[in-house]
């Protein structure tokens, strides 16, 4: 595997851990959203990933895979149903319908996400200081 194919990897993990903080963003900052242009409550979104090869060489080796989202998909449970009779949105039982996130599950999501995306910005350097090394030795 040459210099190339490692920044190849890492920024393909970079593109879809970015992809995954800003969907984990996106279901914090609704979290108590009770009505959507498409009617009732947001629903939590998730990302899925898959291996990719990253080059059509790669892909003829099928040893050097990247990753990328593949898809985001909504959430299919049922909204949460809680008692608040004086909320705007409340049904007439006074209930409102609330999305389905837990906030604390969703930090520990974006921590690994963080951590993850701080990794392959570790690889890139890595990588980065070996070419330069090998740049001075051939000096």
């Amino acid at each position: 595997m040459d210099i190339f194919t490692t920044f190849e990897v890492s920024a393909s993990a970079l593109k879809a851990h970015r992809i995954r903080l800003n969907t984990i963003s996106s279901n914090l900052a609704n979290v108590e959203t009770t009505s959507t242009p498409e009617g009732g409550p947001y629903k939590k979104k998730s990302v899925y990933f898959q291996a990719k090869p990253v080059s059509f060489k790669d892909e003829l080796d099928a040893s050097i895979q990247g990753v990328e989202v593949v898809k985001i998909l909504e959430d299919t449970e049922e909204p949460k149903r809680i008692y608040d009779p004086s909320h705007p949105d409340a049904e007439e039982d006074g209930y409102v319908a609330m999305p389905n996130i837990s906030v604390l599950k969703e930090m520990v999501d974006m921590m690994s996400a963080t951590r993850s995306y701080e990794a392959n910005t570790t690889v890139i350097k890595s990588a980065k200081r070996m070419a330069l090394k090998a740049l001075e030795i051939g000096r």
